[in-house]
């Protein structure tokens, strides 16, 4: 088995397996103790499954050691437990299945990931931050509200200052969440740039397909006045011979007899 057919083997697994995670990470937070410390069995057998996998991707890696630097992150959050709530991350992959599922279209894609990945990095940076603030002694954050709140203040890039961590574990968390709303609010700029751009662009050739339309037809009723206007001159030009022809009859007559006076006197003086 290569590492890309493991990695399309266990898609769907992991998947699943992020979104157990999430919620036993929720109900360890959130809930009480003797519920927390069943949620957390259920983390530690989550995380053995990760380490499954980290390692057998390791070892179907065809170069292991450039692999295992470009994945160094993924060591980080299977052995560090202050950086668990970072394997909920394998949840984008989700958002790539919505991705397909929403079409075609890259404006589609692009919001459902925004839509998506700003509903999931705000709630895990709810959970981080109340798991690591609620036990300070001068946080300000005690309640998963007011961490709620400070996340959604926060990926949005608005920062009211009314709420912060005061825990290094709350810090970080901070650090990465204001790093993924900044992302967040560029992507949504480009995308909505891209779709002024489109809407202008889509209407400049409209204009201009009616434009050329437009030239053509009058060409098109520039030649028939032109056909026209011929056919009536030479009609008229028809017309006047003829009246001329009717309305001087004596002229042609006498040019007739003039000649005919001519060619006499021609005769007679021959003789």
């Amino acid at each position: 088995m290569t590492l890309e057919q493991w990695e399309r083997f266990s898609e769907w697994p992991l998947i699943c397996i992020s979104v157990l995670f999430l919620a036993a990470y929720s109900v360890q937070v959130l809930a009480s103790e003797s519920v927390a410390q069943i949620a957390g069995w259920f983390m530690m057998t989550t995380w053995v499954l990760f380490l499954i996998d980290y390692g057998i991707s390791l070892w179907l890696a065809p170069q292991r050691l450039n692999w295992f630097f470009r994945h160094i992150h993924e060591l980080a959050i299977v052995v560090l437990p202050m950086l668990r709530p970072l394997r909920l991350l394998r949840l984008v992959t989700l958002i790539g299945v919505l991705q397909r599922v929403a079409g075609n279209a890259l404006r589609g894609r692009v919001v459902t990931y925004v839509i998506a990945a700003s509903a999931l990095l705000t709630y895990i940076g709810a959970l981080a931050m109340y798991e690591a603030e609620k036990t300070a002694a001068e946080a300000s954050i005690n309640s998963f509200a007011d961490a709620a709140w400070w996340a959604v203040v926060t990926i949005t890039t608005v920062g009211y200052g009314d709420l912060s961590p005061v825990t290094t574990t709350g810090r970080l968390v901070a650090v990465g969440l204001m790093i993924g709303g900044i992302a967040l609010l560029g992507t949504v700029t480009a995308t909505l740039a891209s779709w002024l751009v489109d809407k202008v662009s889509a209407e400049d050739v409209q204009t201009q397909s009616l434009t050329v339309e437009h030239v053509e037809l009058l060409h098109e009723e520039i030649k028939a006045l032109r056909r026209e206007i011929s056919s009536a001159t030479g009609t008229q030009n028809s017309t006047v011979a003829s009246k001329s022809e009717v309305e001087h009859p004596s002229a042609i007559a006498s040019h007739g007899i003039a000649s005919c006076s001519a060619d006499s006197m021609c005769l007679e003086t021959n003789d």
